[in-house]
């Protein structure tokens, strides 16, 4: 018996010996394969294609300085921002799992008067004043060598553009050089100078546009003539901005621009105000001022039509009418969150555009191409003739308003391999004289399909660019005051800064936020609310069907001394309707009652769920194994 015992014991520790072993060299193999799931709904901790790809081209290490400032003071904001700090080090430590050796991450805390915080001010930080606080750091520079780049600080609002942030300041310090970008306009975006002719006193030319000022600051600007045969070879982007009655030669020199690689962004309008202006600027606008690029479109797929412009009830502006009047103009959109896709980085932030008289692109990309609708109009919405829309014909579009029921595409995107629209080579020039140039009728080496995937977007509104449609100007005495109206600037900006950038952040996904609310609660709050308003709504139809009811018995009375006593009807039909608001209140208290018991209900099975589910699975699985055990060792 004694002996029995003994080889129990010997076999229990050997066991617990050799698990150990397993356990150890199991830990050793993992550590060198390392393997790593994403459990998270929208992948929040799963790297972009276009991340990896950025950060497999790293040839040298990339040092990202984190600065977050530890206070002991403790408030809402520190905590809260303390909390995101975490989540920023968490996708950082993704970062470094795909570079390696050559991402290094730093962290500091930049206390005050500390070589930190110096270190911060260095790299461009912005501290933030806090309730509590003096100076709150949280954000981080990116640096290569003697290239560097800074995000001044980390807004949790921003969360969802965290990754295409830090991916985009990597990329700029990979090549820090200033792209370069074209722009070919049939608008004076670049100013326009005085007419001596016609010059006033102390008249100064038009500067540039706000649009071209800002993107200046950030890329080589290159204006490109609206005739050109030829797009040099070191444009990155090229920006089109309204190219009306653009010829066939200038056309194939964007065609075989995009074949070559590069990015084309184009702004086209069916019925332009500000170049309406121009040709009539003393009587305003006055139709017939439309762009298109006819040939390349029917090339990619689709269609413009410039006798259309999108009108949409959801999203229409209210213009200033006859007497000044507040007027509904439907063919003016001011799109909401509800037109523009939340799920591209150059739109996912954008809150409100204004698209004066809009066309719509129809059709359907062709074969190698992927389309992704940027903006588009509500399902209220119709195709209106673009002549009445800019003659001020608002009243009319209204009243002879038909919903489609389609959602017209405003802006989109196309991604691919995209062929030539001339098949044959360079159309034939023809000269002032009417005639046609034979040598550059064919030209040499022209492409017919592109090698490499590029990307162009094509918007169907030119107007957005211009200052009046996107800024307030109030004049003071401290000069002029500029101002926002809308996003239209920003979005413009994140469309050139997407497509000049690295080819890699023009698919990068935006990061969802890490908050995900109770969407079935939700719903059914939704839904008891909505089932409360209708009995309201009972209740209040039937409190006026009374009212109305007493007036008319109140009239028939002959006696007008007796008038403000009630007759037996009067009293009869008073009572049923105090009757009947009790049973609607009742009901709808009860009513009420459920969804919160419900509601509740939910919350608590939910939170037990989330309790009980793990220790759950592993008491069955112990369970399970000590089942199997106890066969196999009663066989024995």
């Amino acid at each position: 018996m004694h002996k029995k015992s003994l080889e129990t014991i010997l076999y229990s520790s050997a066991g617990i010996v050799v698990m150990l072993v397993i356990l150890i060299a199991v830990n050793v193999i993992t550590d060198a394969f390392p393997a790593r799931a994403d459990l998270t709904h929208n992948k929040s901790y799963t790297l972009s294609a276009g991340t990896k790809a950025v950060l497999k081209k790293l040839n040298a290490p990339v040092t990202i300085r984190l600065y977050c400032s530890q206070s002991d003071t403790a408030t809402p904001d520190t905590v809260y921002l303390k909390d995101y700090s975490r989540k920023v080090e968490d996708l950082l430590n993704e970062y470094k799992q795909v570079a390696g050796k050559n991402l290094v991450i730093q962290k500091f805390d930049p206390q005050p008067a500390s070589d930190a915080e110096d270190s911060a001010q260095l790299d461009g930080l912005e501290p933030q004043q806090l309730p509590g606080i003096d100076d709150f750091y949280l954000g981080l520079s990116v640096s290569l060598a003697d290239a560097r780049t800074a995000l001044p600080f980390l807004s949790p609002d921003r969360e969802k553009l965290l990754e295409y942030d830090i991916t985009r300041a990597i990329s700029e310090v990979i090549n820090p050089a200033k792209p370069t970008i074209g722009v070919m306009s049939g608008l004076p975006v670049f100013g326009s100078p005085v007419n001596p002719m016609m010059m006033q006193p102390d008249q100064q030319a038009d500067a540039p546009w706000t649009i071209i000022q800002q993107l200046e600051q950030d890329f080589t600007v290159r204006q490109i003539a609206m005739d050109a045969t030829n797009i040099d070879d070191d444009v990155k982007a090229l920006l089109v901005i309204h190219p009306r009655d653009i010829p066939d030669k200038a056309q194939f020199a964007i065609d075989q621009f995009v074949l070559r690689g590069g990015k084309l962004i184009v702004f086209l309008d069916p019925e332009s105000a500000i170049a309406a202006r121009q040709q009539n600027p003393e009587m305003g606008n006055m139709g017939g001022a439309s762009s298109s690029l006819d040939k390349l479109l029917k090339a990619w797929g689709y269609q413009f039509d410039t006798s259309k412009v999108v009108a949409d009830l959801n999203f229409k502006m209210k213009l200033r009418g006859q007497n000044d009047q507040p007027t509904d103009a439907p063919a003016w959109l001011a799109l909401t969150p509800d037109g523009i896709n939340r799920n591209d980085i150059a739109t996912s932030e954008i809150d409100t555009l204004w698209l004066p008289m809009a066309g719509a692109f129809t059709g359907a990309p062709a074969a190698g191409l992927k389309e992704t609708v940027l903006l588009h109009s509500s399902k209220v919405a119709e195709l209106a003739d673009s002549f009445m829309a800019g003659m001020g014909g608002e009243s009319s579009i209204m009243n002879g308003f038909k919903p489609t029921g389609v959602e017209y595409k405003l802006a989109i995107r196309l991604d691919g391999k995209f062929t030539s629209a001339f098949p044959d080579g360079a159309p034939p020039d023809t000269t002032e004289s009417g005639v046609t140039n034979s040598v550059a009728a064919k030209a040499a080496g022209f492409l017919k399909e592109s090698k490499d995937e590029t990307s162009v977007v094509l918007v169907g509104d030119a107007d957005l660019l211009a200052d009046e449609f996107s800024l307030r100007k109030v004049d003071s005495p401290f000069g002029a005051m500029v101002s926002p109206m809308n996003a239209n600037l920003d979005f413009a900006q994140n469309l050139v800064g997407q497509m000049a950038g690295d080819n890699n952040l023009i698919g990068l996904r935006s990061r969802a936020s890490s908050s995900r609310p109770f969407t079935v609660i939700r719903k059914m709050e939704a839904d008891a609310e909505a089932s409360g308003e209708a009995k309201i709504e009972e209740l209040q139809q039937s409190l006026t069907d009374t009212q109305q009811r007493l007036a008319e018995l109140q009239q028939q009375r002959s006696d007008k001394d007796q008038r403000f006593i009630l007759s037996p009807e009067q009293k009869t039909e008073l009572d049923n309707f105090r009757k009947k608001q009790g049973e609607v209140s009742k009901a709808l208290k009860q009513a009420q009652k459920d969804l919160r018991k419900e509601v509740v209900s939910l919350e608590t099975r939910l939170t037990w769920l989330n309790i009980l589910a793990v220790p759950l699975v592993v008491t069955l699985a112990g369970m399970a194994m000590a089942l199997v055990k106890r066969k196999k060792t009663s066989a024995k």
